[in-house]
This record gives structure tokens, C-alpha cells and sequence, in this order.
């Protein structure tokens, strides 16, 4: 009988292994089969920016595409985002200055861009926002919660072991100290410095005039304007054609969307395992995130 539930046990396991290749397989083929050739078109390429900043490289790997395509003389990147962690934004900043010293980026802010969807903005060559776009938000959030008295009404009980006294700071299983606050504060303190320090950089503008509107507050694209924080009030389609004429392209410019990234099957397992740690579960295992959020 034993012999009989093993068998079957195999057949089930080698089941689910054929099942999920082939999922893997058709997922691969729904996402896009690799990147396209150099293109020969003219024309303004098309970047988008949607949702929470979690990660860079999708972001990078598309400017860094189209940077190398002679026939595309500048791009339109569209933010719609409230922002996202902090290092992200960083680096899509790093890669927006970058392609802005060689050809020209036009940033075109849909519902909302603000914090960290501000931060990737402010370099570009020119930035167009809608009236009621909200946008600005420049400053850092860290949210912290504590579930000690909850874990004892259930009786779990925690044990740590550290190497320092600030190595569990910001724990959801302990007491938060003042000295743990002193020291994160410290760190948000000198980030939100990086912020004002990038904007002002950016949109080539007085430290201290930033600094003077850097404190987490909201601003319509109108108000935003009147801050020097937006260059012009217009639409997706008024920043297309702005990026033809400053590429010298007559006429309205064709619009090129960047090719679909390429995606192995390990991607695919990797992205899976990321998602999980960085889901509800990685959520519930603990991480501390500092970010560049509208709240």
C-alpha cells in the first residue's frame, strides 16, 4: 500500500513540475520575447513612470536604450507616482541628469507626482504639468509600528541578539527608545537634505529657496509653477510636441515606445521570490523602508 501512495505521490510532483514549466514558458511569451533592434525611425521616445518607485532598472534600462538611438532626438519621460524608497528615486535622478546633458528630457506629470515622482523629475530639460497635477511633497517619511503589547495578549514571547544597541532600532517587538529616535531622526534629517540638495540642483534653483518649501507640503502644478518647480502648465501631448521642437524634428513627431523587456525563466523565479519577501510576508518578517512617499 505504501508503494502504491509513493508512486502516486511522484506522478503528482512530476505533475506540478510539468505544469509550472509550462507556466513559466507561457508567461515568458506574454511578457516579450527580447529587445528590439536599433530603431531607424526619427522621433521622440516615450518613458512611464507608474505607481510606487519599489525598483530603478526597468527605468534606467529604457533611458539607456533610447540614449543610444541616434534616431531618437529626445524623450518624454511621464511621471504619474506619489513617490517610493529612497534609493530608487536616486537612481533614476542619477540616469535622468545624465541623459539630459546629451539629449533632451521633457517630463510630463500626469494626476500626481510628488516626492519621490518629484525627485526623478527635477533634472529633466523641462518639466510640464497639468494645472491640477498634484506634485512637490519634498521630504522623507519613515513608518514605524509596534506590536509588543499585542504579542504578549497572544503570549509569544521574542528574544534578540545583537551586536549594538541600535541594531534592532525601529524593531516592531521592542520599546522605541529615544535614542532610537534621536538616530533616525538623524538619518531622515540628512536624507531629506539629499532631497533639497537634488532639487535645487536640478531645477537650477537657490538652496534656500527650496529649503523654504521642503517641508512635505502638496502642491497643485499651477502652485507648483509659481515656485519654479514646473516649467509650463500642459498636457501629455503639449510635452510631445515641446520635445520635437526642441530636437528639431518639423511637424508633429512620432512617438516611440521603448521595446519590451527580455525575460528568462530565472527572472521569472527570482521576481516570484522578491515578491514574496517583499509582500505581506517580507511585511510581516520585519524591514525598515525610508521613502520618498506623498504620505
Amino acid at each position: 500500500m505504501s508503494k502504491k501512495i509513493a508512486i502516486i505521490a511522484a506522478a503528482a510532483m512530476i505533475s506540478l513540475a510539468v505544469l509550472f514549466a509550462l507556466s513559466v514558458k507561457i508567461a515568458a511569451t506574454i511578457i516579450g520575447s527580447g529587445d528590439a533592434v536599433l530603431t531607424s525611425k526619427e522621433g521622440v521616445g516615450l518613458i512611464e513612470v507608474k505607481g510606487m518607485i519599489l525598483d530603478s532598472k526597468e527605468t534606467i534600462r529604457q533611458l539607456r536604450y533610447f540614449l543610444k538611438q541616434d534616431a531618437i532626438k529626445a524623450v518624454v519621460l511621464r511621471v504619474d507616482s506619489p513617490g517610493g524608497i529612497v534609493a530608487p528615486s536616486q537612481e533614476i535622478y542619477a540616469e535622468v541628469k545624465k541623459f539630459a546633458a546629451r539629449k533632451k528630457i521633457i517630463v510630463s506629470m500626469g494626476s500626481l507626482a510628488a516626492s519621490g515622482g518629484y525627485y526623478i523629475s527635477a533634472p529633466a530639460t523641462m518639466i510640464y504639468a497639468n494645472p491640477g497635477t498634484i506634485t512637490a511633497s519634498i521630504g522623507v517619511i519613515l513608518k514605524l509600528s509596534n506590536i509588543e503589547s499585542l504579542m504578549d495578549k497572544i503570549g509569544i514571547k521574542s528574544h534578540t541578539l545583537k551586536t549594538g544597541k541600535y541594531k534592532d532600532s525601529g524593531s516592531p517587538l521592542r520599546d522605541f527608545t529615544a535614542e532610537d529616535r534621536a538616530m533616525l531622526q538623524s538619518v531622515i534629517d540628512n536624507t531629506h537634505q539629499q532631497f533639497i540638495k537634488a532639487v535645487a540642483e536640478g531645477r537650477k534653483l537657490p538652496l534656500e529657496d527650496v529649503r523654504k518649501i521642503a517641508d512635505g507640503r502638496i502642491l497643485s502644478g499651477e502652485q507648483a509653477m509659481g515656485y519654479k518647480l514646473v516649467d509650463r502648465l500642459g498636457t501629455l501631448q503639449d510635452a510631445i510636441e515641446e520635445a520635437g521642437r526642441l530636437a528639431g524634428i518639423s511637424g508633429e513627431p512620432e512617438l516611440i515606445l521603448p521595446p519590451k523587456k527580455k525575460m528568462h525563466y530565472m527572472d521569472l523565479l527570482v521576481e516570484g521570490a522578491e515578491g514574496t519577501f517583499n509582500g505581506p510576508l517580507g511585511r510581516a518578517v520585519g524591514g525598515m523602508k525610508m521613502m520618498y512617499g506623498a504620505q
